[in-house]
This record gives structure tokens, C-alpha cells and sequence, in this order.
């Protein structure tokens, strides 16, 4: 009988168990692998009914710490196996949704074919990496889960399996002996290295791959072609984005660009090597343009080998200038001629290319030298994008002591809002630079200048696409757009756009007519022309979670956008959006060719920016099959929602104003349990939230300023110590108390939400999103961390409120889609939790033990790595989990 793919996935994960199982028992002795074989025992007696977590708890207490280490990296090491079977068993499934199949869609429905290929010929689709706090292992430990899964691949072909175990034992006891997470804090120049790891991993080679791809569907199913004009663009947060973070100075920033550079000219000189070995023609035996003759003659390779071999003479030549560019660019000195911009080195290969093609090598021009070609359009000197981002208190803060320290204002924070725009717009208007060289400004003032002047340099150095947008977080008001543009212009930035962050809900809801009275503005419509017309604009998912509660949240971004889409239509000027979405689904997490479908009709129009964090950062881009796969679905999710019609529901008036009403309610319920006087208690003490901010688990603070205010307090450690605790609060709380208090007892009005459901992506992705993390909740261990919580009157009368609000949502979800469990939408995601629960639960019981003794005063250096390990398991098992 042939083996299906999810008995492949349980077998696999049984081989990689058993390997593990050996190495513990041989690294750590029999009684160790005991152990660990009774826990996992009494966590499948748990999941089976036969047991309480309770039961599991108990062995863990006034158990050596020791020992309780060795459980908890087992369990951790398992969490990882785990994922690497199950996405290689992703890698190999047929993808949902494609490149073809979207350009066929677009076909079938009647799209014009000049419209498709106007879209495309403007169109902008940006994956934006961030930091992570628990996504920071070693290249060490990635490498070696590359080997293992390359392992399991051959056992999958073939191979044979005792020399397959062989290995495995071999790499899986490397991967035993080493640190999975670094024992000090990572610093900023850490996680700007992991993510320039998924470059090299995958992106380098997708994003310019999946460009190609777009022009190759264009013209096969269209019959339309376009230039080699990049649809995806890259970007990245890390190390640019100093909202909350101390560590990002202008050293940081230039570590962010410069790596950046290097690590993509490195990859062209790789790649440049391959084809001077590969491009061997003779000119005894081919032709070539005077062009590349004059190309090859100036390249000074003289060779006697290489005489008769003109392209290769060529390819040397433009090596070395790309190798005199990256010694430059990285400030040592270089004997060659290096490149002034990416348009010099594509021109080179541009000469190269015409040659092949107009004697007779044509399939050899589409090869390795398109590929690069490709590389080098899509990707410049630059690699990606970094977005600079900082709040708008700061910038208020800097502008202030720039303008007293002119001259110009003595007390701009005095002033109000009309005052500070004429100020700020006469600033602007004035190409004078405000401030000497020998000007005495606070630390942090220079700090801030330095950090912008250091991008400056990065886009001289660079070009353009280096630095392009200055993210404003927590936009309230005009003079908050119009603070950051000051600054800009004083370092020579004006070319940079400034993007508004809406992120509350008061400021979603404001954020149309706050662009709307900028936009009154002669000066910054004069700004917005020479720009193209186009505006963008960024949404919070994180903060408006935080701030209003999951499905108030969620209709306050769509409701944003609905009167955005509106207001640009009516001035005539292109929005743009970039989603602040987190890997969690309280942080706006979730399929992103979903979400982008969700989006209302005329909020994407061929242009987003999505960033990407979290967990699954690994899951989507750890290979180039995987990574192929959630890039198509960006960009198919792109095309569709700009082509279609993605909001076929029969009457969107009254489908709003059931959302607004139900996105009311919701808040309501959310403001009751956050505006309990015991909260703040209840939260900081039932979740491993202080212990977040002090087990050094990533370079930036887990607060904005050192306040108890949830307000302060950064997204991440929000969701991710609710996570930790297996309530999830921020991806379902409010959503069946609204649900339940306007249907009541009218079945009409549930077949309206039946109907909503059925017909509205918006409205299924926001219950289909809430289903997901619902699954992975486990309320009978956030009891357990409710005992934690010192008033016990307090711990009860809360973790009552979650409990009695969890399973309202629950049946409410149940009510509405017709399923008989959470799951039931998503089958791979079911088998993964089901094979995963009994793995949680230890991490769960070591991490509640540990946190009670290191609450208590034990503060010893292998409890708190202890906990961090838990954390890093639990977040590493649960994936998008914060």
C-alpha cells in the first residue's frame, strides 16, 4: 500500500523522534530519556482525557532545574523537527494558489488584457521583514535543520534508510550540543543578519524569479510584454525602524545598508563567476557585437587562454568592477574602477545579452545571464528597502529643539495645531538649511539627526531605492506628517516619502480627514504631483488590536480604508497601503492571498506593502520551494483584489452597519475586561510578560517608556505573552458576546451572518482568522497561569470573564459557519495540531514551575535560560504566535 503525505509527515516525525530519543538517552544517560518518555507519556494521557495538566504540573515541581532543562530543550528540539517535517511536507503539496492560475482567472473573468498589463507595468507588491524576538537561532542550528531535512528528502527517494539514520544521529547530536538561542541579549546587528539569511536562503533568487514569472504569464496568457520592470520589491524594518528602540543609532543604519549591499553583491559576483566559466564561446566559432569586442578589450585580461573567448574577457572586466563596488561601498580600497550606479552594471550586461541574441544565443541569454539581469533590476545595490520608522511624539520632540535652536520658534510645542503647520509648511518652502554645523543639540536630538543623516549617506551611496519611506507611527494629526518632512529636507531626504501610521482606533477613524486637510495644503499637493499622485499610507494591525479588541480592530482598518479609497478617488491621487501585520492573528496574521482578497474594493489597486514577522518568517521563506509559493500567492492575492470584483456581497450598506455595530459591541465587551481595575495584575502576572522584556529574548525593550500602560506596551510582548499563557485574548475576545447581543434570538438575523460569512471575504477571513488561533488556546493550562496571579479573587473573577467569553465565541463561530470544530476549514493545520498538543504541554507545565520559583526570588542563571528556552519552544511549536 503506498504511503500517503500525512502518513509521510507522522512517520517522518516518528524517525526524527526515535533519532532524538537516542541521542538524549547517549548525550544526557538513561535516566534522562526516562524521563522525558514518562512526561511525554503523561502529556498523550492528558490530551487523551486520562489525565489533568494538573497531573503533568506535579512532576515538576521541586524538581531539579537541572533536569527540568534537559525536559524542556527535549520538547523544544522536538517543536523544531516538527516543523521542518511539515514543511517539507509544505514544500511538496500543490500549491493552493499560483501565478498561472491567476493570470487564467483574470482571463476567464474578461479582464482586458491592456488593463492587466497597465496594472502590472505600476504595480508595487513589497514582503517587508522585521525583527522578532524569538526568531533568533543561529545559522548554526539552521544549517543543521537544512541537513536533516536534505536527509529525510533522500530517505523519501530512496536512500537508504540505516545510512540515513547514520547521519541524522550524527547531525541531530550537533544540533543537541549546540545553544539553540544566544545566551546574551541579541544585539540590532544580529537580527538585521537573520533576516539577510532568508536572502540567501530563498530571496534572492525568488523575488527576481517570480518578476520574470509575471512578465512570462503576461505575455503567454495576455499576449502583452513589458520590460524588466520589477513588480516585487523588497523591504526591510530592521535597523531602521527606531520607534521604541534605543539600540538604532546612524551605526546601526549603516550596518542595515551596507550588509545589505554586500550580501547582494556578493551574490552578483557568485553569479557573475558561474557564467565567465559558463560562457566559453570561441570567437573561432561564434560572433559577437563590437560592443562586447570593445566590453571584453577594456576588461585587461590578457591571458593567453582567454584570447579567443571575448564574452568570458567580458564577464572578467565587470567582475572586478562589481568587486571595486563592494570594497568601495564597504569603505576599503580598491584598485579597480567601481560602478557609479545598478544602470552602469545592467548596461554591461545588457551589451553582453544583445550580442548573444543577435548571433545566435538567444537560449543562452535566457539562462543565468537573464537571471542576473533580473537580480540586478529587481534588486540594484541596495537589496531591499529600509523603511526608517519613529513615532510622532519623537519627531514633534526633535522638530522643537531644531527650530528654537534656528531661531525660528522658540516653543513650538506651545503652538497650537494651525500655528505648527504654517510654521512647519514656511519651513518647508525654504531651501536654507535650519541648523550649523556647530550647532549644540540635546543627545537625543543628534541621536535622531544622526540616524537620518546616516541615511542620507546610504541613499547617496546606494541610490534612491536604499531608503524610501519614513514611517510617522502613531499619526494624529497634520503637523505630525509634516514634522519628519522638515527633518528630512534639513539632511537632503526631501525625495523620501512620508507615510502616516494610523494605528488606534480613534486615528483610523480620523485618519481620512487628516489626510484630506493635509492634502488642503499648496504645498503638499505641489509634493504629492511631483510624486506621481501617489499617497501612502500605513495601517496598524498591532495597536488597534491592542487598542480596541480583535474584531473592533479589524473593522476599524476596513472601515479606514473604505473612506480612504473614497477620498482618493474623489481628489484624483493613488493610495497606496502598507499593512503593519504581525505573524500573530491578533497582530493581523493569517493567509496573506486571504487577506489581501479581504481588502475593500479599490484599497490595492496593483500596490501593497505587507510586513512579515514572526515565526513565520522561517516557515515562509527557510526554502526556495516555500518562499515561491507565499510570493506567487502576494502577488496573485495583488492582481485579483486590483482586477476583480473581491466584495460580491449583495448590499454592502447593510452589511457595514452590521460590522460597525457588531465592532461596537465587541469593543465594549473588550473595554470590560481591560478596564477591570484588577487587569493590569491579572495580565502582567499570569503571562510570562515582565520576563519577556528581562530574558534578554531580542534587542528592543518590550515597552515604548517604562509605564504599566498597555498602551505603552509593544505589540509583540502583547500577544506573545498571551500566547505563552495558551489564552490568546488578542485574536478572539469580544467576538461572541457582539455576535450573540445583536442576533439574539432572530434566526433572520444569523442567516444575514450566515450570508456575510458565505459571500464576504472580509467577514470569513476575520472569523476564519479568529478559528485558527482560537484552535491553538488551551484553557484548562490558562487556569494554571491564573494561579499565578497573587489575589486570587481577581485571578477568578478574570480568567472567568476569558473562559465564559471563550467558549460564547466558540459556539457563536459554530453557529455562524456550520462546523463542528475549529478546525474543520483547514485539515493540515488540524493534523499538525493534533500531533503537536502533546509536545506543548511540557513546555507549558516546566515554564509555569519556573516562573513561580523565579517570581519567588530564584533568580539563578539556568532558571531564567530555563524559561527563555519554554518560550522560544512554545512560540517555535505554536509558529505564528506573536
Amino acid at each position: 500500500m503506498s504511503v500517503q503525505p500525512a502518513d509521510h509527515v507522522r512517520e517522518d516525525i516518528r524517525l526524527l523522534g526515535r533519532v532524538l530519543g537516542r541521542v538524549l538517552a547517549e548525550q544526557e544517560g538513561q535516566e534522562i530519556f526516562d524521563l522525558v518518555e514518562s512526561t511525554r507519556r503523561t502529556a498523550f494521557d492528558i490530551a487523551h482525557g486520562d489525565a489533568a495538566p494538573e497531573d503533568l504540573l506535579a512532576v515538576f515541581r521541586d524538581m531539579d532545574i537541572t533536569k527540568m532543562n534537559l525536559v524542556a530543550r527535549a520538547f523544544s528540539h522536538f517543536a523544531l523537527l516538527t516543523n521542518l517535517v511539515e514543511d517539507l511536507d509544505d514544500e511538496k503539496a500543490a500549491a493552493p494558489v499560483s501565478l498561472r492560475t491567476s493570470f487564467a482567472h483574470l482571463k476567464d473573468s474578461g479582464v482586458d488584457a491592456d488593463k492587466v498589463a497597465e496594472l502590472i507595468a505600476g504595480a508595487q507588491v513589497s514582503p517587508v521583514l522585521t525583527a522578532h524576538p524569538t526568531e533568533t537561532r543561529r545559522r548554526t542550528v539552521f544549517d543543521t535543520q537544512t541537513h536533516i531535512k536534505r536527509l529525510l528528502s533522500e530517505l523519501h527517494a530512496g536512500a537508504d534508510p540505516a545510512a540515513i539514520e547514520r547521519e541524522m544521529e550524527l547531525r541531530m547530536t550537533l544540533l543537541w550540543q549546540t545553544a539553540l538561542i544566544r545566551i546574551a541579549r541579541p544585539r540590532l546587528e544580529d537580527e538585521i543578519d537573520v533576516g539577510l539569511r532568508y536572502y540567501k536562503l530563498s530571496l534572492l533568487e525568488q523575488i527576481p524569479a517570480l518578476n520574470r514569472a509575471i512578465r512570462y504569464e503576461l505575455r503567454d496568457t495576455f499576449d502583452r510584454d513589458l520590460a524588466l520592470t520589477p513588480v516585487m520589491r523588497p523591504g526591510s524594518w530592521i535597523g531602521g525602524d527606531h520607534d521604541g528602540n534605543p539600540y538604532v543609532n546612524a551605526e546601526t543604519l549603516t550596518y542595515a545598508t551596507r550588509q545589505a549591499a554586500d550580501t547582494v553583491l556578493n551574490h552578483y559576483l557568485d553569479e557573475l563567476g558561474e557564467l565567465e566559466r559558463e560562457l566559453s564561446l570561441s570567437d573561432r566559432y561564434s560572433t559577437c557585437s563590437a560592443e562586447l569586442s570593445q566590453l571584453a578589450d577594456v576588461a585587461n585580461n590578457t591571458a593567453e587562454s582567454r584570447v579567443d573567448e571575448p564574452y568570458r574577457r567580458a564577464i572578467y572586466g565587470i567582475r572586478h568592477r562589481v568587486a571595486a563596488t563592494r570594497d568601495v561601498l564597504a569603505g576599503s580600497a580598491s584598485a579597480g574602477t567601481p560602478y557609479a550606479d545598478p544602470g552602469e552594471l545592467l548596461a554591461d550586461l545588457d551589451v553582453i545579452d544583445a550580442s548573444l541574441r543577435a548571433h545566435g544565443g538567444a537560449i543562452i541569454a535566457n539562462d543565468r545571464l537573464n537571471r542576473l539581469r533580473s537580480a540586478v533590476t529587481t534588486f540594484g545595490f541596495h537589496l531591499y528597502t529600509l523603511d526608517l520608522r519613529q513615532n510622532s511624539e519623537s519627531f514633534e520632540k526633535v522638530v522643537a529643539e531644531v527650530l528654537s535652536v534656528a531661531g525660528v520658534c522658540e516653543n513650538y510645542a506651545a503652538l497650537a495645531e494651525e500655528d505648527r503647520v504654517e510654521v512647519l509648511v514656511d519651513e518647508l518652502r525654504t531651501p536654507r538649511p535650519l541648523l550649523r554645523a556647530e550647532a549644540q543639540l540635546s543627545d537625543d536630538t543628534r541621536k535622531e539627526m544622526g540616524i537620518l543623516t546616516a541615511a542620507a549617506r546610504a541613499v547617496r551611496d546606494l541610490g534612491q531605492g536604499a531608503i524610501a519611506q519614513c514611517i510617522i507611527a502613531m499619526t494624529g494629526t497634520v503637523s505630525d506628517i509634516l514634522e519628519p518632512m522638515v527633518l528630512l529636507k534639513e539632511v537632503g531626504l526631501g525625495s523620501v516619502n512620508v507615510v502616516p501610521l494610523f494605528e488606534t482606533i480613534e486615528d483610523l477613524a480620523h485618519g481620512a480627514r487628516i489626510l484630506e486637510d493635509l492634502w488642503s495644503l499648496p504645498f503638499y499637493r505641489e509634493h504629492l504631483r511631483a510624486r506621481g499622485d501617489v499617497q501612502e499610507v500605513m495601517l496598524g494591525y498591532s495597536d488597534s488590536n491592542k487598542d480596541g479588541g480583535y474584531l473592533q480592530a479589524n473593522w476599524a482598518l476596513y472601515d479606514a480604508e473604505l473612506a480612504l479609497v473614497e477620498l482618493c478617488n474623489r481628489h484624483g491621487i493613488r493610495l497606496r497601503l502598507a499593512h503593519g501585520r504581525g505573524g500573530a492573528v491578533g497582530r493581523g496574521g493569517g493567509p496573506t492571498y486571504d487577506a489581501i482578497l479581504a481588502q475593500p474594493k479599490g484599497a490595492v489597486d496593483g500596490s501593497i506593502r505587507i510586513t512579515e514577522q514572526g515565526e513565520i518568517i522561517s516557515a515562509k521563506y527557510g526554502s526556495p520551494e516555500t518562499a515561491r509559493r507565499h510570493l506567487e500567492a502576494f502577488v496573485a492575492g495583488t492582481l485579483e483584489a486590483s482586477l476583480l470584483d473581491t466584495e460580491p456581497i449583495a448590499d454592502p450598506t447593510r452589511a457595514y452597519d452590521i460590522m460597525r455595530t457588531l465592532a461596537a459591541y465587541s469593543g465594549e465587551k473588550y473595554n470590560e475586561l481591560i478596564g477591570d481595575p484588577g487587569f493590569i495584575d491579572y495580565f502582567t502576572q499570569s503571562t510570562p510578560l515582565h520576563e519577556i522584556g528581562e530574558l534578554n529574548l531580542g534587542s528592543r525593550p518590550a515597552s515604548r517608556k517604562q509605564t504599566t500602560a498597555i498602551s505603552d506596551l509593544r505589540a509583540i510582548p502583547w500577544v506573545l505573552s498571551w500566547a505563552q499563557s495558551r489564552t490568546n485574548v488578542p485574536g478572539w475576545f469580544g467576538v461572541g458576546t457582539a455576535v450573540e447581543r445583536w442576533a439574539g434570538e432572530s434566526e433572520e438575523r444569523w442567516d444575514d451572518l450566515r450570508e456575510l460569512y458565505r459571500d464576504w471575504p472580509f467577514f470569513r477571513s476575520v472569523l476564519s482568522n479568529m478559528a485558527q488561533v482560537m484552535a491553538k488556546a488551551e484553557l484548562s493550562l490558562a487556569r494554571l497561569y491564573a494561579d499565578l496571579v497573587e489575589d486570587r479573587e481577581v485571578a477568578e473573577r478574570i480568567y472567568t470573564l476569558i473562559a465564559e467569553e471563550f467558549e460564547r465565541t466558540k459556539q457563536v463561530y459554530f453557529r455562524i459557519t456550520g462546523h463542528a470544530d475549529l478546525v474543520a476549514e483547514n485539515q493540515r493545520q488540524a493534523r499538525s495540531l493534533k500531533r503537536r498538543y502533546p509536545y506543548l504541554l511540557p513546555l507549558n507545565a516546566v515554564q509555569l514551575e519556573l516562573l513561580r520559583r523565579y517570581r519567588a526570588g530564584d533568580e539563578t542563571f539556568l532558571v531564567s535560560k530555563t524559561i527563555q528556552v519554554t518560550m522560544n519552544g512554545l512560540a517555535t511549536a505554536l509558529r505564528n504566535a506573536g
